[in-house]
């Protein structure tokens, strides 16, 4: 009997989106994806893994088409990436490696200047309300600092 792979395993549970874009070094086509314009309180976490990736707290409108965050939540990794004749850094989960997306610095002064452009299809977002229901209480507290007048 053959054994599964684990690409066999992740196309089952992938959609051909979330597929392309984090194994595939995909991207998905701009304002034209589940989180470009997604302002709901939470936390964006790997659609492969489940890792930490963003909280809606460092999301901001880039106008990019795509989710652009000022800065991680926990580590990611990040490699230069020349493909098409570019020179970029692209980032990717620690633990499942996917390909999120690449950094730049064109983000906000005031948030630090870069500017993480990830794919939505790289993406699962869990709303605050239901942090500790899917086992990330640890997170909560980030968004109990927050002013919420």
């Amino acid at each position: 009997m053959k054994k599964k792979t684990k690409n066999e395993d992740l196309k089952k549970k992938l959609t051909p989106i979330q597929y392309h874009v984090t194994q595939e070094n995909g991207t998905e086509r701009p304002f034209e994806n589940e989180f470009w314009n997604h302002d709901q309180e939470g936390l964006y976490v790997d659609i492969v893994s489940g890792e930490p990736l963003f909280t809606s707290l460092d999301k901001f409108d880039s106008s990019c088409g795509w989710p652009s965050f000022s800065k991680p939540v926990e580590d990611v990794t990040k490699k230069i990436d020349t493909s098409f004749g570019m020179h970029r850094t692209e980032v990717r989960s620690k633990e499942a490696d996917s390909h999120l997306g690449h950094l730049f610095t064109d983000g906000p002064k005031e948030l630090g200047g870069l500017r993480y452009c990830i794919n939505s299809a790289a993406l699962r977002f869990i709303p605050v309300e239901d942090l500790k229901k899917e086992g990330y209480e640890d997170y909560i507290k980030l968004f109990d600092d927050k002013d919420r007048s």
